[in-house]
């Protein structure tokens, strides 16, 4: 049962919370023992509410993650948890999260009830509005991004917010792709929202947003702004790097068709490992 229980709360998923890191990278403050202190424990914190917002996500989609071919082997969509401790392991994690959250500032505090009410709308209806759904599932890249701000003091400038956004937002229109292969190959419609979407939709909003990712990212490292911060004119060099990652996923998405779980992709992809590897190489050697 403790197997199963972890592997509910989906372990894997906790590399989105890598984001509340961000801020400390890009504000050269990475190498700051107390910051980074900080945000540390915002991420554990963040790893229980998002697992607390999994489990009951779980529970209240089991019949349509049972029609899913991989979300039908989740412990709790396969009969081996029950509901009563799907919901009770929940609520703990949950209240744990909020009360470790209280205890790293009032900012962090709002955040995190921000994430849930965002996360539960979203479960109960969000989710089944096309477009909706996966603005919000972006919007919670974003909301850590604030976390990793709110909890070390440091500014959290409009560039790094606008690309995590599109960055999510590519990821998102992956999923939603999944879902729509799934519809047309099984006849299963694991989720309401798929009504709105069709291949030739999400295969052009995705173009768009990779397009739009790519041109905001060489705007970010030419702006004056970013290079008298910087102190220097290199960061464009690290365009190809970001220019691979999108290409390789939009690769693994659209000819591999294989972007249900992008944490899946990056955590398995040593394509995009290495394309990331590369951006925080080149990235931090120019501005540390």
């Amino acid at each position: 049962m403790l197997y199963d229980l972890l592997l509910l709360s989906r372990p894997r998923q906790w590399i989105k919370n890598l984001f509340i890191f961000f801020p400390l990278f890009f504000a050269l403050q990475i190498y700051h023992p107390a910051v980074l202190l900080k945000a540390g424990l915002a991420f554990v914190v963040f790893c229980a509410l998002a697992s607390g917002l999994y489990i009951m996500n779980d529970y209240h989609d089991v019949d349509e993650d049972r029609l899913h071919p991989q979300k039908k082997l989740r412990p709790f969509a396969a009969g081996r948890i029950s509901g009563n401790t799907a919901l009770f392991s929940s609520a703990v994690l949950l209240i744990s999260g909020l009360i470790a959250a209280w205890f790293l500032g009032v900012s962090m505090f709002c955040l995190a009830l921000i994430y849930i009410a965002l996360n539960v709308v979203y479960t109960i209806k969000l989710k089944h509005i096309p477009i909706i759904d996966i603005f919000i599932v972006a919007f919670g890249y974003v909301i850590r991004i604030f976390v990793g701000g709110a909890v070390t003091g440091i500014k959290i400038y409009p560039w790094i917010v606008i690309m995590t956004f599109l960055l999510a937002l590519l990821l998102a229109l992956g999923k939603r792709r999944d879902d729509v292969l799934i519809l047309l190959n099984n006849g299963e419609k694991v989720k309401k929202s798929v009504d709105g979407y069709n291949l030739a939709y999400i295969d052009g909003c995705m173009m768009v947003t990779a397009s739009i990712t790519i041109v905001s990212y060489i705007m970010y490292t030419m702006s004056p702004e970013v290079i008298t911060r910087y102190k220097t004119d290199h960061l464009y060099l690290t365009a190809v790097f970001v220019m691979i990652g999108i290409m390789r996923y939009l690769q693994v998405a659209l000819v591999e068709q294989q972007s249900g779980v992008p944490t899946d992709i990056f955590l398995k992809d040593r394509f995009i490992q290495a394309a990331v590897a590369g951006w925080i190489i080149t990235f931090g050697f120019l501005i540390y």
